[in-house]
């Protein structure tokens, strides 16, 4: 893969404009499974045009169902209901999509034929025991490489519901758990130590199933049928939350962000800026899919310093490089705890963002689940995105408002998971360049 630099410039001028950020991938994966399972046709609009979200297309595809791409982003799938899929003629790739291959081993483990799952050379290496061991507990038949894919479920498996809570908070573990629920004679019922995304129980209600849950508990029977419904996958809020922060530091801007997810296990970073001052409002909200959805107005503010509580942590754990960025502007210092998964991300966010930002002349003291960032005035200098996508936008915000210009190394990974952000940042008055 080619090494790609960016520099960000400092602007000298509001930032302004009305945008329209990429569709939430989480949404998108769950649009097609449950799409294909449902009796009718569904049409899917806000489709995130990503590789993940087309793999899982492709392996319904590939298993009868009819799926239509009139235009980018809308996908009009012919659901052949609970039972209706046919056996792939070939092995199930997944490409990079770890939720793909997850929620997938759910559904696959209650069908009648027998299926292979695989992925691309990162996919393949990683554990998968966490889903197939419950699974297992139903009923499943899946045979892993040493606890690494490829998939190999076996059908015809009479699956029976079990109560389970998973040792390490998953969506993605209670997802596939409820979609063989789908599948198993009885009740399932995940039990959750702490409250994970509730995609998979909005949608499925969304599309008819009777389920009853609340944050950190979901029980379904199985039995019960998928009615057809129109989705609009709403902006993903992670994407969102770049443009979020943009607005509230860089002096005079005023951005409109369109239907935006505002699911409660993902927008703690609104509650932490609104800690800090800042002028946030959420206008036009709407449910689509099951999925709380609205206009995100910011306006800049001036910031100060906050303890963020670590309550709000779990809600917010993909946005905090971007929150680090706000944090490096305040006018007095900001603590952040309780976030030691930033450690173990892409990369070592909490590393990765003190390094960089020390560069750029802001203090900041690590600790193991935390910092403490001394706002003030950022300088400008070369840092390192070291291949994660969020490093790299989130130094691009630290341009905006920096003495000098910032140049990002290794930006590459953005074109992954938001290809269109450069032009989107253009369009509203970022003055961002790929480096030659």
């Amino acid at each position: 893969m080619t090494v790609i630099d960016w520099t960000s410039h400092p602007v000298h001028a509001p930032l302004k404009g009305e945008l329209t950020i990429p569709g939430d991938k989480s949404v998108s994966h769950r649009a097609m499974m449950f799409g294909a399972l449902a009796d009718g046709r569904s049409t899917v609009r806000g489709f995130l045009e990503g590789e993940d979200t087309r793999a899982t297309a492709r392996m319904f595809a590939s298993m009868g169902v009819r799926m239509e791409a009139p235009q980018p982003g809308v996908r009009i799938v012919h659901g052949v209901g609970i039972e209706g899929l046919r056996a792939s003629e070939g092995a199930l790739d997944c490409g990079n999509a770890g939720t793909g291959m997850r929620l997938m081993a759910g559904v696959l483990a209650g069908q009648a034929f027998d299926s292979t799952l695989v992925g691309d050379a990162s996919l393949s290496s990683r554990p998968m025991r966490r889903v197939t061991d419950p699974l297992a507990s139903m009923g499943a038949r899946i045979d892993t490489h040493d606890g690494k894919p490829p998939l190999r479920v076996h059908g015809g498996a009479k699956l029976k519901g079990i109560r389970y809570t998973p040792p390490v908070a998953s969506a993605q573990v209670k997802s596939a758990v409820l979609l063989a629920g789908l599948y198993a004679d009885g009740e399932t019922c995940v039990i959750e130590q702490h409250p994970t995304r509730d995609y998979t129980e909005r949608m499925l209600a969304a599309f008819g199933w009777p389920i009853e849950f609340s944050p950190g508990k979901a029980t379904l029977t199985g039995g019960h049928r998928l009615r057809a419904t129109d989705i609009e996958v709403p902006a993903d809020f992670s994407s969102a939350a770049f443009f979020i922060v943009a607005a509230s530091i860089v002096p005079g801007s005023t951005l409109r962000l369109h239907s935006v997810g505002l699911n409660p296990r993902r927008t703690g970073l609104l509650e932490a800026l609104r800690l800090m001052g800042a002028d946030i409002a959420i206008e036009n909200r709407r449910e689509s899919g099951g999925e709380p959805v609205g206009d995100i107005i910011v306006r800049y503010a001036r910031l100060h310093g906050a303890v963020i509580p670590e309550a709000v942590v779990p809600d917010m754990i993909d946005e905090f490089p971007a929150l680090f960025v706000a944090a490096a502007v305040a006018d007095s210092p900001t603590t952040i705890s309780g976030a030691a998964e930033l450690r173990v991300k892409e990369s070592d966010r909490l590393a990765a963002m003190a390094n960089g930002l020390r560069i750029l002349g802001v203090a900041v003291d690590e600790t193991p689940d935390g910092a403490t960032i001394h706002g003030g005035r950022l300088g400008g200098g070369r840092v390192e995105a070291v291949g994660d996508h969020r490093i790299a936008m989130s130094f691009v915000l630290a341009g905006l408002v920096a003495a000098a210009p910032v140049t990002i190394g290794d930006c590459e990974n953005v074109a992954t998971s938001f290809p269109n952000f450069m032009d989107l940042a253009r369009d509203c008055g970022f003055d961002l360049a790929q480096v030659h």
